[in-house]
């Protein structure tokens, strides 16, 4: 019985590893531990729903258009649904604000957490079986408990989040996230139905070789941003750019590289969203070692104005990020 085989042995769940490390969140409550597990709930759901995306007509165009005036995907409007009813049920959340809708979504007026979430990163390869992803922000509110939430609650700088992550769903469904504390990612189990801790502390190479952009846009960048890439093809660097900033990013994250989207004639004030793009995945560079800024400014020192704010967008490896900054003085 000693010598069989029991194959890859299965390491520390998500649960476990939010309870075991609770005392590191801002005031420790449980609080924010079961707000985490409530989005990883959600996460599976909509996990399945993607794997079964092809078999169950949910693909494909809504034929409306959301916020941004982006055309919605059937699984856009899905992820959304599945996201707030998880947080609603879950009893942390007393509002949230979601790329799927224009105003704050109220809750519970008696909890503490503000969450800002874009439900489904890269709807465009929705229908072509690319990796797609979730990205979320959580801020504790700083209105009064047991009133409906301010926009101030929500628009807090992301020096505010007490937690942010993403996740990805692709070859593997991974969920990463940060306290402050370092950068953890977890890998789906399928088979288990568990997150387990499958990257501890990750970090980002402070140089690396690929830088991810759309080039079609070249003739609407600003002269600095074609000069860089003009370098960057000198310099022989590697381009990969899949178009879901999740999966762009995470590849990034892990072998090193730059992710651009600056401002172009079209969208002079870029086209991520500060709130519920920008800052969670800049959180969680600056944790990982990396950096992120909008060509001028760290990310997460930008004062929000707005639910659905734009933002130019540079993440990745330090040096990397420097020097792309050095060609816009």
């Amino acid at each position: 019985m000693d010598n069989i085989n029991l194959g890859v042995p299965i390491g520390t769940t998500l649960d476990r590893f939010i309870k075991e490390n609770q005392d590191e969140f801002p005031y420790a409550t449980g609080e924010l531990s079961q707000l985490l597990r409530d989005i990883a709930l959600a996460g599976k759901i909509i996990n399945r729903e993607v794997n079964k995306s092809g078999l169950l007509d949910i693909a494909g165009s809504y034929g409306q258009q959301n916020v941004q005036g982006e055309e919605q995907q059937k699984l856009d409007l899905i992820a959304n649904i599945r996201f707030i009813r998880a947080l609603k049920n879950g009893g942390q959340v007393c509002g949230i604000i979601s790329e799927e809708d224009e105003e704050i979504i109220h809750l519970n007026q008696n909890c503490r957490y503000v969450v800002a979430i874009d439900p489904l990163d890269g709807s465009s390869n929705i229908d072509v079986n690319v990796s797609i992803g979730t990205i979320f922000s959580i801020y504790r509110r700083i209105s009064p408990l047991g009133g409906p939430v301010q926009a101030a609650d929500v628009l807090q700088k992301g020096t505010e989040q007490v937690a942010a992550g993403y996740i990805l769903y692709g070859s593997s469904t991974m969920m990463v996230y940060t306290t402050g504390h370092g950068v953890h990612g977890f890998t789906l189990e399928p088979s288990l139905g568990e997150f387990v801790l499958s990257h501890a502390l990750m970090t980002c190479p402070e140089e690396g070789t690929i830088y991810s952009i759309n080039e079609g846009s070249w003739h609407e960048f600003e002269p600095g941003i074609r000069n860089y890439l003009s370098d960057c093809k000198k310099d022989k660097l590697t381009a990969r750019y899949i178009g879901s900033l999740v999966a762009d990013y995470h590849r990034n994250m892990l072998k090193g590289g730059i992710y651009l989207y600056p401002k172009t004639i079209k969208n002079p004030h870029g086209k991520l969203r500060l709130l519920y793009e920008c800052n969670a995945l800049a959180f969680i560079a600056e944790q990982a070692g990396g950096m992120a800024t909008d060509g001028h400014q760290r990310i997460l020192e930008i004062q929000p104005h707005a639910f659905h704010q734009r933002s130019p967008f540079f993440i990745g490896s330090k040096k990397m990020v420097k020097n792309a900054m050095n060609y816009l003085i």
